[in-house]
Parts: C-alpha cells; structure tokens; sequence
C-alpha cells in the first residue's frame, strides 16, 4: 500500500512524536573530549584556527577532566606537547614529559570517574613532525618505530592511562605495544586502535593544536582517500593483533568506511570528529551561515547514525551539557 493509507509525516507531527520515534539518540557516556597539555604555558592557550579550544595547563587540564566526568562523558583523550623535540621523539618515553604528567594528573583529579585515554605516537615529540623515526634517508622506518611505541605505551599505562589509542599508523604496532604492556604487567590496560587513519586535508587545526613540526605528509603510512576495502583489511589486522576497540578517523569524509567497519567489527568502534571538521563549522557559524547548535548536533548523530559507538569530538562538554539540559 501506498499513499493515502500511508503518510510518513505522521510521525513528525509533533516534537514529543519526533522524540518517541527517532531511532538514533546520543548519549554523553559515548563521546571522547580530546584535550592537549602544554609544557611550559602558565595559562590555557587559545587556538586561533579552533575557536573554544585551548592548549591547557596542567591544572586547567585537571579542571577540564573534572568537568567532563560531572557531565558523564564518556572519556578524555591525551595529547601532550612538550617544550623540546629530538629526532626520535624522546620526551615521550620520558617518565616525566608532559603527556604523562598530563595523565597522572587527570587520574589523580578523576580517578576511574573517566576513561582517560592518551595517544601513543611520536608526532607531537619529534623534531620533524612524523609519526615515527627517520632513516638515513629520511624514511619513517616502521620496525625502529614500533620499539619506541612500546616503552612509550608502557610509560603511558604507568602513568595511570586506562586506554592507550596508538595513532602512527605503523604495521605490527598493535601487536608490539600488546606484548610490551603484558610484558610489563599491564594487562588490563586498552588497546583503542586508530585502524583506519586516512591522511587528510582535514587535520590542518590539529597542526596548530599540538605545535606540528612537520613538513611534506604523512600519505607513506596514513591510508589514501581513494581505498574503501583496505580500511577494513586495517581494522582486521589490528584486530588479530589484540586491539580492544577500533577507530575511524576522520569521520565526516568516511562515513562510508565507518559503516563498514561497523557492520563487521566484533569490538566498539569509535570515529573522531576531527579538527577540520569542527573549525569549518565554527567558522560558518561565526560568520551567521549555519544555526551552530543545530549544526553540532546533526554532525555529531550522523557519525553515531554510520555505526560509530563512540564519539570523539571536541564538541564533547559543551553536546554533554546540552544533553543534560534536554532531559
């Protein structure tokens, strides 16, 4: 049967109808805050290319994880950025850099109130910005990077992470930090595995966030825009390896890849809202274009709509807050 026995809008007549029926809802417990910690800043520094974003303090890091855990956000996720730099990202294995004071300190603000999650990758750390150490001939060479993701990933669970989200890109990476974490006996720690990374036009704010060195891309590890079927080649491997969860990244220009890998993934899969995606809305929102809160929201449910069980965006207090305030 058709039309006049059935009429869709029916079931939009109303906003109480449009409530009972929607089949998709977002939750606070399912977004991520991702938050970076800087060394040697006295106060939060604001990033001019993502409005409402800071570079944090120690201590403005500790108030903003205690704000999401009020809010019940699901979790927080780590990026440090620290004062010195070297060719082989030094300052995070040190038991004592900025991301892992950053994680002792959110857990010792939070405790197990949040997930505190934290990226394992040497982007932030070294002196030319890639993911892992060069060759000589200025190759990022996988296996040498895959020792120091290990002690790096260690350091991190010492620290107090509950989830690590190694982000490099390397082959082999998941299965190295699994054994290296084992080995050191933290074998209740989480493996978030950014499965499938593409590299991206789309990353350009983050650059800014965590002060990026590099020059050239990253198109030698980071997957490439064109390949739908290989994301899910990725996600199986790290899944063989031990990941406990997977992510797609980004999520608005691979929402395609993010239903795919939902649809065949045994473990949560989570998709971060990254960076690019957030400053274009801010700006068109800035400039009276798009109605900001509506525009949020609905960006936001269409990464939850393509299968994503977890949501990292930096949106996270600010949606968290709305949701609470709609109940």
């Amino acid at each position: 049967m058709s039309f006049p026995q059935h009429r869709p809008r029916r079931l939009r007549t109303t906003p109480a109808m449009r409530r009972l029926t929607a089949q998709y809802r977002l939750d606070p417990a399912e977004l991520i805050l991702p938050a970076f910690v800087r060394e040697g800043i006295t106060e939060p520094n604001p990033l001019s290319s993502m409005p409402g974003v800071v570079q944090h303090t120690l201590d403005s890091l500790k108030k903003a994880a205690a704000e999401a855990a009020e809010l019940g956000v699901g979790g927080i996720m780590l990026f440090g950025i620290p004062a010195e730099r070297d060719a082989v990202g030094s300052a995070g294995t040190d038991p004592n850099g900025i991301l892992n004071r950053g994680i002792a300190a959110v857990r010792e603000e939070v405790g197990d109130e949040l997930v505190i999650m934290s990226d394992v990758c040497l982007d932030e750390f070294t002196d030319h910005g890639h993911c892992g150490v060069l060759d000589a001939q200025g190759r990022v060479d996988n296996d040498a990077t895959l020792e120091i993701y290990g002690r790096m990933a260690v350091e991190q669970a010492r620290a107090g992470a509950h989830v690590l989200g190694p982000s490099g890109m390397m082959d082999g990476q998941i299965a190295v930090i699994r054994a290296a974490l084992d080995e050191a006996g933290y074998t209740d720690v989480s493996l978030f595995a950014y499965a499938a990374k593409y590299a991206s036009a789309f990353y350009g704010p983050f650059r800014e966030a965590v002060d990026s060195q590099l020059t050239g891309d990253r198109r030698t590890y980071q997957m490439d825009a064109a390949n739908r079927r290989e994301a899910l080649l990725e996600v199986e491997l790290d899944l063989e390896e031990g990941a406990d969860m997977v992510m797609v990244k980004p999520a608005m220009s691979y929402l395609d890849v993010l239903a795919d890998v939902a649809a065949m993934s045994p473990v949560p899969v989570g998709a971060y809202q990254i960076s690019g995606e957030y400053a274009m809305i801010e700006a068109a929102a800035a400039n009276g274009w798009i109605d900001r809160r509506r525009a949020i929201e609905e960006s936001v449910l269409g990464i939850k709509r393509a299968g994503a069980n977890m949501i990292l965006t930096y949106w996270a207090a600010e949606l968290a807050t709305w949701l609470k305030e709609s109940k």
